[in-house]
């Protein structure tokens, strides 16, 4: 699918492997470490493997029904799919029969990234009370609906349009309990939010509709997955899969190359299934036919200021126009912002966004403007061990008028295609990005690519292994120690999976993971300890089947980036993935989200209505009518710091 340029024959991975280590990893590491390092087959190194930084009891794999954590923790649902955003307005129907203006004031299914602000007036370490900003990424139709998808109906469009974007919530501890309470913060932004588009492609040819003939604003924002926090304290909301929810029914439609590159389809094909949403049956602007400019309106971050009601949320052309998982936001040495993001699909790219203003502490006004200008890059991983940031510039070799690319508004637009004109380093699904809070040191998790090996998708350095379904998780250092700089050096911190499953290919690396194992991941998050928190993603059609039949639910595990010491402190209920992660300023309250609890097999197929409960009752239990999506607040039992 994408021409990306392939790399130079590999030398074996021994010898490539050893030689990084040895460079680099065997003197940081020590021979402790290494003595259960990169080709360990068992995940019995944890002895080998200490750290200061936590000092939990892990929780075993679980297969349960149910969320656990280890003794002394208590997790109690906060904010469930169906909740009043204000605590105080219309509650959710357990048979689903809350109506499209319901949902509009009610949580969102699908919860996924998440920060915590502090509550505008407070001191910024004020830990009893604050404001929580998530990710509403998609709907269970088959949950969504009383009568289930069928038949689809402009009051069902409406209410899944209503179920999909972003909650700000007001929480506060309150005799001892987290709940949600009114304030004039609190409110959803939804599928049908007017919002403005800045930089390079707001107004050009590409985004302008018939609704919208200047091209400068845009009804809503969807399929938002993971999230970003930035210094001068806006939330960054992040579309991903936005291509489920656009089709047409017109005998003649045919998408052309550049909608194919982002997955649309006349059917609204969805993670290669038949779509579930049906909007463009009710909402015209989402048919492909009637409205052909209106996809290229989404696929960006969008930028909300949590602290202000009654701003416009702007969704940034800057950053460019990808399957977003998350923005992780830095500073470079010279107070630029650099927004490092990852293309969430198998054989896409690793990004990197620097701004062309500074930040400046003593003025936000200025500082929201800062992802509006600037430059974007793609990551190219060197078989050395060092990387390059190419710039997407228009101009640059690969990115002319020749090379069928007009202007940077096409690029903002285009962006893919810009990457694999350019010979960016294809990556086996990059999903989070985590800064470490001290060093700078960049890491992304890379969940699986069960077609590495075939075709352009060629075997490398990056990304060793032959149909990866257990995924990895690699680190960089940018050059100088500057987020700014257009090279790096990097290494896989581990890989993934369940040693006793062999590898497609004997002869590549095996999983190191020193402690707990886990396959899948997906949520990357620092806390300001330096303690490394992973979540992950198993499909739910391969969760307890096939290489995964001896890894449970999907987890949450701890991680110290210097030992690679991996504990496991939390596993999920049926069919969910752990997703979203924040803290309060003390660390003593960890907030979770439990995304798609009791999502079938089949993944994308909706929950039958007649049966909702088949596969999970959380967090409800049998009294409840349907499983739910919902934040859960974790706490210990007597009151200490989480994970110490």
């Amino acid at each position: 699918m994408n021409p990306a340029s392939s790399p130079a024959p590999l030398q074996s991975f021994e010898s490539v492997v050893a030689d990084a280590l040895s460079r680099r990893d065997f003197v940081r590491m020590g021979l402790g470490s290494l003595a259960v390092g990169f080709f360990a087959g068992s995940a019995s190194a944890e002895e080998a493997a200490t750290t200061s930084l936590f000092g939990f009891q892990g929780v075993p794999i679980s297969s349960n029904d149910e969320v656990k954590v280890p003794q002394n923790y208590t997790p109690k649902v906060l904010y469930a799919w169906g909740d009043p955003v204000d605590g105080q307005g219309p509650a959710f129907q357990p048979d689903a029969s809350n109506s499209a203006d319901d949902q509009m004031k009610q949580a969102g299914m699908g919860h996924d990234g998440m920060q915590w602000f502090p509550w505008p007036g407070d001191d910024a370490d004020r830990s009893d009370r604050g404001l929580l900003v998530m990710n509403h990424e998609y709907t269970d139709q088959g949950l969504l609906f009383k009568d289930g998808v069928e038949p689809m109906t402009e009051e069902k469009v409406r209410k899944s349009q209503a179920a999909h974007g972003v909650s700000v919530i007001a929480v506060e501890k309150k005799d001892g309990e987290w709940k949600v309470v009114p304030s004039k913060w609190s409110r959803r932004v939804t599928a049908r939010t007017p919002m403005k588009l800045t930089g390079p492609a707001a107004g050009c040819k590409h985004v302008q509709t018939k609704a919208d003939p200047k091209g400068q604003e845009v009804l809503g924002t969807f399929n938002n997955c993971a999230s970003g926090k930035t210094p001068w304290g806006t939330y960054l909301a992040c579309e991903e899969n936005v291509h489920g929810y656009f089709g047409s029914d017109a005998a003649d439609f045919k998408p052309g190359d550049d909608l194919k590159r982002y997955g649309f389809s006349a059917t609204g094909a969805a993670f290669e299934t038949t779509s579930l949403y049906h909007w463009w049956k009710h909402d015209k602007r989402f048919d492909l036919q009637e409205d052909p400019n209106e996809p290229n309106r989404f696929g960006f971050v969008v930028e909300i200021d949590p602290t202000n009601p009654d701003s416009v949320p702007r969704k940034h052309t800057a950053l460019g126009r990808i399957k977003h998982e998350n923005a992780a936001v830095t500073l470079s040495k010279d107070k630029r912002a650099v927004v490092y993001m990852g293309d969430d699909e198998k054989n896409e790219f690793i990004y990197k966004f620097v701004s062309a203003g500074t930040y400046d502490p003593a003025n936000r006004e200025s500082n929201l403007d800062l992802l509006t200008k600037g430059t974007l890059y793609v990551a190219k991983f060197n078989g050395d061990f060092t990387g390059k940031w190419i710039p997407l510039v228009h101009g640059q070799p690969g990115l002319t008028k020749a090379d069928k690319f007009e202007d940077q508004h096409d690029i903002s637009v285009r962006t893919r295609q810009a990457a694999d004109a350019v010979g960016a380093t294809m990556m086996d699904r990059p999903e989070w990005v985590a800064i470490h809070p001290k060093s700078g040191k960049v890491f992304v998790t890379l969940t699986n690519n069960s077609s590495r090996g075939e075709g352009s998708s060629k075997i490398d350095e990056a990304n060793p292994r032959t149909k990866n379904s257990f995924g990895h998780i690699i680190n960089w250092e940018e050059t100088g120690g500057d987020a700014a700089a257009d090279t790096f050096h990097w290494s896989i911190f581990l890989l993934a999976g369940d040693p006793s499953i062999p590898p497609v290919n004997e002869k590549e690396p095996k999983v190191n993971i020193k402690g707990d194992i886990f396959g899948s991941p997906d949520g990357l998050t620092f806390d300001p300890r330096g303690i490394l928190w992973i979540q992950t993603d198993v499909s739910s059609s391969k969760l307890g089947q096939k290489d995964y039949k001896n890894l449970g639910n999907n987890m949450m595990l701890a991680a110290d980036p210097e030992t690679g010491l991996v504990r496991r402190f939390l596993t999920g209920p049926k069919g969910c993935e752990i997703t979203g992660l924040a803290f309060t300023p003390d660390l003593k309250t960890m907030f979770v989200n439990i995304q798609h609890p009791g999502e079938r097999p089949t993944e994308n197929e909706p929950s039958h209505h007649d049966d909702p409960k088949a596969v999970s009752t959380w967090p409800d239990g049998q009294s409840g009518g349907r499983p739910r999506p919902a934040t859960v607040v974790i706490t210990h039992s007597d009151g200490k710091v989480i994970g110490a």
